[in-house]
């Protein structure tokens, strides 16, 4: 079949959802000698960077499915995989939700101890660790069984696989989780249709430029990674998943493997920021794709300065110099990002716009109280949509405080314009009010900054409130070759504007090292801000 037969046909198939696109897309016609999945570490005897036909990975994964149900796996139950490998996880997943259970992907960078708990909490039937994660998990009580390492399970009997369970809409097909900014994480349960809802959406739709080679640089156990996994092989297209996302890694993946696409979080974005984008080859790349947090703007424009993209002119397509940026803002809870803007060299408009939302979700600026806000007004952000989670695993008081008269609380703060876009200000934990009808947000003062200050590549805004003081602490991460002594006071006061520059302390050169992150890459700005409340300028 067609690829554009095949992507109207798997949009139109009520049985399909997240658990079963492999076997679905097989079911409806394609070819088992077309793409798969190629994976940057040997897998089942297979040197790292082969690319798996959609034939040798149905049978990669119907040999763990076999080796998983020998070893008392069933339906719905809960299994944990903690590993450092994309493949691990990606074909943990294909596997698990073959035979009906629910894959709980943990990140492979939690700390042991947040990582057993984390177990403990899901009420695991059994846990997949590799080698590196099982050692770590030593000593820890699990309340679950270790049933082996994922790679183990490529040598399963593949004719032994009993048959593909049929999901129904509401089945739990996967956990993951958020980044633990404060602890534990918190466990994200989504159904075999609201995973599905958002690339049901896209199937349904042209498909876009820069999706026939992607180069998957999101961390793999995330929900974006089982989005864009399941979005690939319904598109037919070639994915090349990595394990590990820092910028060098990235950009040297880009060189070698070539690819159109190439989909990430912001966190890397920043990464590729720091390096010099002309010195590398990146002409393949037509398409940025960013999800999760949504961008800064400086990030953005060097991307875009590189690569090519096709545009329609009198004499037909023509490949034009400078690629495209898809901005938006999603989450795990979310299920996809929930908006989206499109940036190339010839756009201006940033300040935190993440453009309009997809036209699958419904999405408001709330009070507190739940009702919806007129253009123009800071509220929190509502959203309605199939593609949403369906509630916190094992934490009912969690899930329930996040709804609101019918709409999700992301926790975020947004504002829209008349014309029904949307701005992203800050998460809420991260911004400050102070007490007199203002409010100052992180987020857009980063923007702010680095848009003003083109000799620094990322910063942090730091913003402490104590009684009735409110101070902020500035941390600038400067491009090679800036001086750290230059006092850049002058310029952040401006970028901030007055009130916020009011409440200035101090401005910091750091390190990348200095900052730090969740296992995901964001700012832990809680523990930042505990850290400046108990110092004292130096």
């Amino acid at each position: 079949m067609r690829t554009r037969g095949l992507r109207g046909a798997l949009a139109a198939d009520t049985e399909v959802g997240a658990g079963n696109v492999l076997a679905r897309v097989l079911t409806h016609g394609a070819d088992p000698a077309g793409p798969g999945l190629t994976f940057d570490t040997a897998v089942d005897g297979h040197p790292a960077e082969t690319p798996l036909t959609l034939g040798r990975l149905d049978e990669m994964v119907a040999a763990r499915a076999a080796w998983l149900h020998e070893r008392g796996v069933r339906p719905r139950d809960p299994v944990a995989v903690w590993a450092g490998a994309a493949a691990d996880m990606v074909l943990s997943f294909l596997a698990l939700t073959r035979l009906g259970a629910i894959p709980a992907l943990m990140n492979g960078k939690l700390r042991p101890e947040i990582a057993a708990e984390y177990i403990r909490r899901l009420r695991a039937a059994g846990v997949l660790a590799d080698a590196a994660h099982a050692a770590a998990l030593q000593g820890h009580d699990l309340g679950a069984p270790l049933l082996g390492e994922p790679a183990e399970a490529g040598g399963g009997d593949p004719a032994a696989a009993p048959p593909h369970y049929r999901h129904h809409d509401e089945d739990p097909i996967v956990i993951t989780h958020t980044s633990g900014t404060t602890g534990v994480p918190k466990a994200v349960l989504h159904s075999h249709a609201s995973l599905f809802a958002a690339t049901r959406h896209l199937l349904a739709m042209p498909q876009a430029q820069g999706t026939s080679r992607i180069l998957n640089a999101l961390p793999a156990p995330h929900t974006a990674t089982v989005l864009m996994v399941n979005q690939a092989l319904g598109n037919r297209a070639e994915m090349y998943l990595l394990s590990e996302q820092g910028g060098e890694r990235v950009l040297d993946a880009i060189q070698r493997w070539r690819p159109d696409g190439v989909f990430g979080f912001s966190v890397t974005w920043a990464e590729l920021a720091r390096f010099d984008l002309s010195a590398y080859d990146l002409d393949s790349v037509r398409l940025w794709f960013n999800t999760g947090d949504c961008s800064h703007e400086p990030h953005v424009r060097r991307l875009v300065r590189v690569g090519s993209r096709d545009v329609m002119t009198r004499d037909g397509v023509t490949r034009v110099p400078g690629s495209v940026f898809i901005d938006g803002l999603g989450s795990s809870e979310m299920g996809h990002s929930m908006f989206h803007i499109t940036h190339t060299v010839d756009t201006d408009r940033y300040g935190r716009c993440v453009g309009r939302p997809y036209r699958f979700t419904k999405v408001a600026v709330l009070d507190e109280a739940g009702n919806e806000l007129p253009p123009g007004q800071v509220g929190w952000l509502g959203i309605d949509s199939p593609s949403l989670f369906r509630g916190y695993w094992n934490d009912s008081v969690t899930t329930y405080r996040s709804r609101l008269r019918g709409w999700y609380l992301t926790g975020d703060l947004v504002h829209a314009d008349a014309d029904g876009r949307y701005y992203h200000l800050d998460r809420a934990v991260d911004s400050v009010e102070t007490g007199d009808g203002k409010r100052f947000f992180t987020a857009l003062s980063e923007e702010r900054i680095l848009a003003a200050c083109a000799d620094v590549t990322d910063c942090t805004v730091v913003i402490v409130k104590e009684s009735d003081k409110v101070e902020t602490d500035v941390l600038l991460e400067l491009a090679a070759g800036a001086d750290p002594a230059e006092d850049r006071t002058a310029r952040i006061r401006a970028a901030l504007g007055p009130d916020l520059a009011a409440t200035l302390r101090r401005v910091v050169p750091v390190r990348a090292d200095d900052i730090p992150v969740t296992v995901t890459g964001k700012v832990r700005k809680v523990a930042l801000r505990e850290r400046y409340l108990s110092e004292s300028p130096s």
